[in-house]
């Protein structure tokens, strides 16, 4: 399938960069978990933030359709709140952290279902068209308080998750302050505050509608890819 360019309506205007998914940032989700963080090859919870690449395949925007594999039976979605860098960040404080985003945007982050935790296989999280970004990136003095944000899923009419980012390890500023201390974050680059557990599955013929609370309300359709 083609993926459209996905389009910014504030700086940097254009993704130019990388979306960065993070692991294990929910306090739920890494409750749910148990003593399966403690387990080889692990055995503990996690130190630092747990990063996964969603490469520009995988860009798809609002209204998009995203196709899932013939084998799959249905999509696992991640919805997420999207940090969108807006100049270089590279070792930032934590005080600091928020002054490096343009803003926030919704992402929805589908995959297949699978039960690796740490690192899950590309294949399952690399689909195409499987990360959708918009409508639109809200400007930071936009939203007073990133992690007050509530955050729902509906499949078809009806409501399947509603979450908050409150809920999260590492807020906004943390998360981008401990990744920037290992990685340099560029301009265009998003970075997702994580995914809560109870990630609802859609099935093909689902329609997905995400919607964070200051920041936007995004929808998708889910067909399953043909044999």
């Amino acid at each position: 399938m083609t993926v459209p360019q996905v389009e910014f309506s504030v700086a940097p205007y254009r993704l130019s960069g990388t979306v960065y998914g993070t692991l294990l940032n929910h306090r739920p989700a890494l409750a749910q978990l148990g003593d399966a963080v403690n387990a080889s090859p692990y055995k503990a919870a996690p130190k630092a933030p747990v990063l996964y690449v969603k490469p520009r395949n995988t860009l798809n925007v609002h209204g998009g359709v995203v196709v899932a594999p013939a084998s799959a039976s249905s999509l696992q979605v991640g919805a997420a709140l999207g940090l969108v860098v807006g100049k270089t960040a590279c070792a930032v404080s934590e005080s600091e952290a928020l002054q490096f985003l343009a803003g926030y945007t919704v992402v929805t982050d589908f995959s297949v279902p699978h039960e690796s935790f740490y690192r899950p296989s590309v294949r399952f999280k690399a689909l195409n068209g499987s990360c959708v970004i918009g409508p639109a990136v809200v400007e930071c003095k936009a939203v007073e308080n990133p992690n007050a944000l509530s955050v729902k899923v509906w499949l078809d009419d009806a409501l399947v998750q509603s979450a908050s980012t409150g809920d999260m390890v590492r807020d906004a500023a943390r998360l981008l302050a401990d990744v920037s201390e290992f990685m340099t974050l560029s301009a265009g680059d998003v970075l997702l505050l994580g995914v809560a557990a109870g990630a609802p599955l859609a099935s093909p013929g689902q329609r997905v509608r995400v919607q964070i609370e200051g920041v936007g309300t995004q929808e998708s359709r889910v067909e399953q890819e043909a044999e």
